[in-house]
């Protein structure tokens, strides 16, 4: 079994309140969730209208699966116009850990 990770660090563009915010974020995180299928939410700054960090995970039975999916779920964040990544952390957890 493995389990793999990602958090993206966002910049969110001409954003001046939280509901702003929210209609920003809640689109992406739910686009990751019904195409990949991933458990995803935003996890940090939650009360900063122009930052956020949207934290995903995904368990799969073969690594070079779970690869493929965590590359696409971050080509799909990268290519959003509306957010600047600033930063993508990509942890990856298998049985020996």
């Amino acid at each position: 079994m493995f389990v793999g990770t990602l958090s993206f660090d966002l910049l969110l563009g001409d954003v001046h309140s939280l509901k702003e915010k929210r209609s920003v974020v809640r689109p992406i995180v739910a686009e990751l969730q019904r195409k990949y299928a991933v458990s995803a939410a935003e996890v940090e700054h939650m009360n900063l209208h122009r930052r956020a960090v949207v934290g995903l995970a995904l368990v799969s039975g073969d690594a070079g699966h779970l690869s493929d999916v965590l590359d696409r779920c971050e080509r799909l964040v990268a290519g959003r116009p509306e957010v600047e990544l600033l930063s993508v952390r990509r942890r990856l957890h298998g049985d020996d850990d």
